[in-house]
């Protein structure tokens, strides 16, 4: 499995049709699972495109409209029904916890795991996570309500060791370690072996950035520049921006625009409206712009 892997659980807006679930996907990053968004449906789709789950102990709620929130229930529900053990982490506005709070009391006693809410400010570009291998941002947007996307950056990694220079010097493996984070070696005769004649560099480390659901809004810039992947949402073409503007929401060609001012590798277009059965109008649009632009469909991997 690639260090960054994207599963598309849902790509739709508010009305799920046919091809689309409401919005959902799992970020894998080094065997670490993240829920992003839990639209309506989303457990199904778990279960559908058997994703496995049990790496999954963070969950990341970007706003609270119906097709992002309404399959939270059900999931928590689920999971403990699945024997689950481990603590579940959801990342959220606040008032989240003061609505499903109540829901996890009636519905789910006993259930054999506990569910810990972490609110963050919308409004704010915070660091929402952190372990060894990752942090998460928020990315501020400009929605209906108060919504943020998320910026997951992999950790700075070790160089990687010369197999013949460990030979070669036999150098203990104890100091193994140091030397890939950057040590020289010194021989037993006192010779210091410099470390770029050790090690060769570092594979550079991923981001992927999640911008859904916003109206075009160029401050987000910094933030996602030169990011692996951008999933923007383009719920309307451009000769419907009247009505992405009335709902705050963007355009294919807005979208584009964004990811070509931020430098990104790639773009990855979804939150797709129910009025669009051919969906490919969309890429083309935004192809204009931005080349390297891939559809999401439910189901569907991205590996970066």
């Amino acid at each position: 499995m690639e260090n960054f892997q994207l599963q598309i659980l849902g790509c739709g807006s508010a009305l799920p049709t046919k091809q689309c679930n409401q919005t959902s996907q799992i970020l894998t990053i080094r065997e670490k699972a993240f829920l992003i968004d839990c639209g309506e449906g989303t457990q199904r789709q778990i279960r559908k495109y058997n994703v496995k789950i049990s790496r999954l102990n963070h969950i990341f709620i970007s706003h609270l409209h119906g097709d992002h929130c309404f399959g939270m229930m059900g999931l928590i529900t689920t999971l403990g029904l699945l024997g689950r053990t481990a603590d579940l982490h959801i990342h959220s506005h606040n008032d989240l916890e003061k609505i499903l709070r109540p829901l996890i009391d009636y519905f789910c006693q006993g259930m054999p795991y506990h569910v810990f809410f972490h609110s963050f400010n919308p409004y704010h570009h915070d660091l929402l996570y952190e372990d060894r291998s990752v942090s998460v941002h928020s990315i501020p947007l400009k929605h209906k309500v108060p919504t943020c996307g998320f910026l997951f950056s992999e950790k700075e990694k070790d160089n990687h060791m010369k197999k013949e220079m460990i030979e070669f010097y036999q150098i203990p493996v104890k100091e193994i370690s140091s030397i890939k984070k950057g040590a020289d070696f010194v021989t037993p005769e006192g010779e210091v072996i410099p470390n770029n004649r050790l090690t060769t560099p570092a594979t550079p480390p991923k981001k992927y950035a999640y911008c859904s659901d916003t109206t075009y809004i160029e401050n987000i810039i910094p933030i996602i520049e030169n990011v692996d992947c951008l999933f923007h949402e383009a719920t309307f073409l451009q000769e419907h921006l009247p009505r992405a503007k009335e709902t705050m929401h963007s355009t294919a060609l807005q979208a584009a625009t964004i990811a070509k001012k931020a430098n990104v590798k790639q773009l990855i277009l979804g939150h797709y409206s129910a009025r669009y059965e051919d969906v490919s109008e969309l890429l083309a649009e935004a192809t204009s712009v931005f080349e390297n632009t891939f559809l999401s469909e439910d189901g569907k991997i991205f590996c970066f």
